[in-house]
């Protein structure tokens, strides 16, 4: 998933950025989530905007962390 198409679906789910978005609402399988996220975590001209959390029993696997939610800062759009 290109990463603007990725900050666009977040925002529709969020509202605004800053809000933290469970992962699973993103409509993808499990193996898309963990590989999806784990790849633009690695990146840190892209991570520095991506902030995980564990708020619910729904747990991926992002970079070997264990986490449900994902909130991006909106000067993320200074990359895309």
């Amino acid at each position: 998933m290109p990463l603007r198409q990725l900050v666009e679906q977040y925002l529709r789910l969020a509202k605004v950025f800053g809000t933290p978005v469970a992962l699973r609402s993103f409509g993808l399988t499990v193996p898309e989530i963990e590989n999806v996220f784990s790849s633009y975590n690695e990146d840190y001209h892209i991570s520095r905007f991506f902030h995980f959390s564990k708020q619910d029993d729904s747990v991926y696997s992002i970079d070997n962390e264990p986490v449900t939610h994902i909130s991006i800062d909106s000067e993320i759009n200074s990359i895309l």
